[in-house]
This record gives structure tokens, C-alpha cells and sequence, in this order.
């Protein structure tokens, strides 16, 4: 579609004998939320995958800014502006807030780690985005749930971004730091623009915080909708009868 952002048509994977996907096709709309829903297995982190680099596809394409590629590499996605924050974070426990924000990309001074610089950045860049971690000087290790996701998505945003993809971003936590996550991505959509696409298990946040959501099986996308025309129990019946459909072919 001419006004997506990125569209995936026709995407396959297979990891040996497993069909991860089997011709996904999906467009992600500029300044929006898009929400990906699906038992396990159906494909959504997949999706992440190939269009962060991580991954290529066996076949298909992905077209993004006039162009139109087989896959794309990690180099080629950062490029484009595309930020992953994946589920297990990928932060490092032992180091402190502003050097899990500048990890691989650190600020030098001559031949010396620019610490002042990194932290002074860390801090303009966290309340820019509302983030709460007082004492940057502790370590990523020490801090809860949602300080380490905010910690995950700030890292994600140090350079420019267009689209950030999120796997399970409330995963492991708490109602109250489940809360303060939506309400982050929710800001970030409508203070700065930014097109957004999350894996989420539960329904109810996912009307939280989504304009649309897309439902996946066996590897496809069966069914979508725009949350403000739906309900979670909509989705939820929407699933079942278009499983009941596939299981009747």
C-alpha cells in the first residue's frame, strides 16, 4: 500500500521442517499503533525478526520507502530508522542506565569513555520521554520491570526513529508497571509520531494502547481490525470463527 510506512506481501520462513511463516502479507500505517495477536507460534515474532534484519526470509518482499527487497540486514533496517525492543531486552545487567543507553555506540573524549557526556544525554533523552530512573548510576540489574523496559525502548530511540517494533513490551510485569509502559507508547505516538508495532498477548491492553490490531495464524495474517470500530471480545470471536474456517477447508 502506497501509504504504509513498511508492507510485507507474501512472506514465507520455515526453520527446517517448522513453517514459521507461510505467506504473510502486512502494511503498517504511518503513525499508528499496530498490535499483532496470535496463539504462540503463529508467526508474530517471526515478522519482528525479518523486518529488524535479524532474519531473512526464503521468499516474499518488503517494500519500505520506494524500495523493494527480499529481506533486509541489520545495517540495512537501522538505516531506514527501524528500533527493535525485544522481549528479553537485551540490556546488561551489570552496567548502569547510561551505559545500556550508549552500549556499542559510546561517547569518547580522546582516548577515555565520555561518562559525563553519556550521562548527561541519558538524562535529557529519559525525560524527554517520561522514563523515571532517578539515580543512573545504578545498575540495569537493580532496576523493576517497567524502569528496565523504558530503559530498552530509551536505548531504541538515542538516534532518530520511524518505526519501533516491540516484542511483548509488558511481559512479566506488574498492573501498575503494565500501565506505565502503555502509557510511554501511547506517548510517543502522540507527542512525536511514532508508528509503532507490538506483540502483545493480552486483548485488553492491546485496546489500550493500539489503533488496529492484526490477528496471525499458522503463519498469516487471517484477520484485522481498527480497535476503535471493536471490542476485545469482537477479536476474540473474530479468531474463532476464522479458525473455524481454516479448519474447514
Amino acid at each position: 500500500m502506497s501509504d504504509s510506512i513498511v508492507s510485507l506481501s507474501g512472506i514465507h520462513k520455515s526453520f527446517g521442517p517448522i513453517r514459521a511463516l507461510d505467506g504473510a502479507s502486512i502494511d503498517i500505517p504511518p503513525g499508528q499503533i499496530s498490535a499483532l495477536v496470535g496463539d504462540n507460534g503463529s508467526g508474530k515474532s517471526t515478522l519482528i525478526k525479518i523486518l529488524s534484519g535479524n532474519i531473512r526470509p526464503d521468499s516474499g518482499s518488503i517494500s519500505i520507502e520506494g524500495g523493494t527487497y527480499t529481506g533486509l540486514s541489520i545495517a540495512q533496517a537501522s538505516a531506514f530508522g527501524i528500533r527493535t525492543v525485544y522481549q528479553d531486552l537485551s540490556l546488561d545487567n551489570h552496567k548502569n542506565s547510561y551505559e545500556n543507553v550508549f552500549l556499542g555506540q559510546e561517547l569518547m573524549r580522546g582516548p577515555f569513555l565520555d561518562r559525563r557526556g553519556m550521562e548527561s544525554e541519558t538524562r535529557r533523552l529519559l525525560d524527554r520521554l517520561e522514563i523515571a530512573i532517578p539515580d543512573l548510576k545504578v545498575s540495569a540489574g537493580s532496576l523493576s520491570g517497567g524502569q528496565r523496559q523504558g530503559l530498552a525502548i530509551a536505548r531504541a530511540l538515542l538516534r532518530p526513529a520511524k518505526l519501533l517494533l516491540l516484542d511483548e513490551p509488558t511481559a512479566a510485569m506488574g498492573v501498575r508497571e503494565s500501565h506505565r509502559t502503555i502509557q510511554l507508547l501511547r506517548r510517543l505516538k502522540e507527542e512525536e509520531g511514532l508508528t509503532q508495532l507490538l506483540v502483545i498477548h493480552n486483548l485488553y491492553q492491546v485496546f489500550d494502547v493500539a489503533d488496529r490490531v492484526l490477528v496471525m495464524r499458522s503463519g498469516k495474517c487471517i484477520a484485522q481490525a481498527m480497535t476503535a470500530d471493536s471490542s476485545p471480545e469482537d477479536i476474540h470471536d473474530l479468531i474463532l470463527e476464522q479458525e473455524r474456517r481454516v479448519e474447514d477447508i
